[in-house]
């Protein structure tokens, strides 16, 4: 028997994919595109098509797993359901194969990827994981860590149509609750509301630790709280950083003061590894232990992922695609290069997001000297009229903007050098981040 994957290349579904394959199961699969994910499934053992072809669909489907992006006519969805083939999302499998393990899940809008590849990463020498990250972990090259016979699931939860609510964890941690999906969520008061059903899914006898902005936001029996603030029970404080590492002290319940170091850089990251750390200390972890781990954490791909790193060019790429996000990393790439002047190529994604964030995404491009924008990617939506990239580009204060093609993006930029170069995007941005390197260098 086999399970069947409809839009087997996404970061998710092919974490879960790779499971199957782990236990021996036959997995075959559809997405619209060839991926460097697709290519390690197929290396793996997957078998793949890239056209919408239910010739393709073997006889023995036990069932199917799906993503929510993928559309409702799709020919072979519909071709699974007349042939009354139990269909699963993606979150209720995740749901499934963490079900009876103490499982530690990290929910937010952003930092949720970086801080559960931190937490696997902390957890792998000192107990049997099972972790699915929504990004490639450096530490692993992988978007999953795998034991087939773990003890503790590590699990990115995602807010993106609920999906988090079939996650039952004994420990979660939620970074942050800024406005997002609103196609899915309306507006930010029911989406704080989903993440209070996820709070109370987290075991009544384990734990809540949550960021000190949307604290007060969520209620649960053992909340703990960490940030800045003098009143956290995982007060951060004395950071010091440099352009691949930093340094600070994550301050226990106002008693106890640990020292850590990480191998990234950034303030968001300082912040991310405060999460890690305390669920570390929670399980009973000495400092030594978190310490050990934590200094060889190497970052996640496209997660403040240095390209270039030389004193005439700096070339930084980030998954940011969210406002919020995009001033985290740039408030950051400017506190590190203060001297140099910053230039950001954003690859709008989404019409609804990029109409519902116009003024924002506008302010935190403009807090860069230099702006180029690349036209929206529409990813599973249709265009949206009079909701374009130059729409976007009309709002930004910078003095030096431009709206350009990815074909003229890279001589655009040997003609235009930059100092400091951020690219940031959720879409397909990362497939122009080679041909800029080599450009450039």
């Amino acid at each position: 028997m086999s399970v069947y994957f409809i839009g087997i290349g996404g970061i998710g579904m092919s974490a879960i994919a790779r499971f199957f394959l782990q236990c021996e199961k036959k997995v075959y699969g559809y997405d619209r595109t060839p991926s460097f994910l697709t290519e390690q499934l197929q290396g793996a053992g997957a078998i793949l098509h890239f056209e919408e072809d239910i010739t393709q669909i073997p006889d023995d489907v036990e069932y199917v797993v799906y993503t929510p992006a993928v559309p409702k006519n799709h020919k072979e969805y519909l071709y699974f359901q007349e042939h009354n083939i139990p269909i699963y999302k993606r979150s209720e499998v995740l749901g499934l194969l963490t079900k009876g393990h103490f499982t530690v899940a990290v929910a937010g809008t952003h930092g949720k990827t970086t801080t559960t590849s931190m937490l696997a990463h902390l957890l792998d020498p000192y107990r049997k994981i099972t972790a699915f990250i929504g990004g490639i972990a450096k530490n692993f090259d992988s978007n999953i860590v795998i034991n087939k016979d773990f003890d503790t699931a590590v699990v990115e939860a995602d807010e993106f149509d609920r999906s988090f609510l079939t996650l039952y964890p004994n420990i979660a941690v939620i970074t942050s609750m800024d406005a997002d999906h609103l196609d899915i969520y309306g507006d930010r008061n029911h989406l704080i509301e989903s993440f209070q059903l996820f709070a109370n899914q987290v075991d009544k006898d384990g734990f809540l630790v949550i960021h000190e902005k949307v604290a007060d936001l969520i209620t649960h029996p053992h909340k703990l709280v960490y940030g800045t603030d003098d009143g956290c029970d995982y007060r951060i404080s004395n950071v010091e950083m440099e352009p691949t590492t930093a340094r600070f002290t994550l301050t226990e319940k106002k008693e106890t003061a640990h020292l850590f170091s990480i191998g990234v850089s950034g303030m968001h990251n300082v912040t991310n590894a405060a999460a890690a750390c305390a669920v570390g200390l929670l399980l009973g972890f000495t400092e030594t232990q978190i310490q050990c781990q934590m200094k060889t954490f190497n970052g996640v791909k496209r997660r403040f992922d240095y390209q270039i790193c030389r004193n005439d060019l700096v070339f930084i790429d980030d998954y940011a695609h969210h406002p919020e996000e995009i001033r985290a990393i740039v408030t950051a790439v400017k506190k590190l290069y203060a001297d140099k002047e910053l230039t950001v190529i954003f690859q709008p994604h989404l019409y609804t997001r990029t109409r519902d964030f116009g003024p924002q995404f506008a302010e935190v491009l403009s807090l860069a000297d230099h702006v180029i924008l690349l036209d929206i990617y529409p990813a599973r939506e249709l265009p949206i009229e009079g909701i374009t990239s130059q729409w976007l580009l009309e709002q930004i204060s910078s003095k030096s903007k431009i709206l350009v093609s990815k074909e003229m993006l890279v001589p655009y930029l040997c003609e235009n050098r930059p100092q400091v170069l951020l690219t940031v995007g959720a879409g397909d941005i990362d497939r122009l981040v080679p041909e800029i390197k080599a450009g450039l260098e």
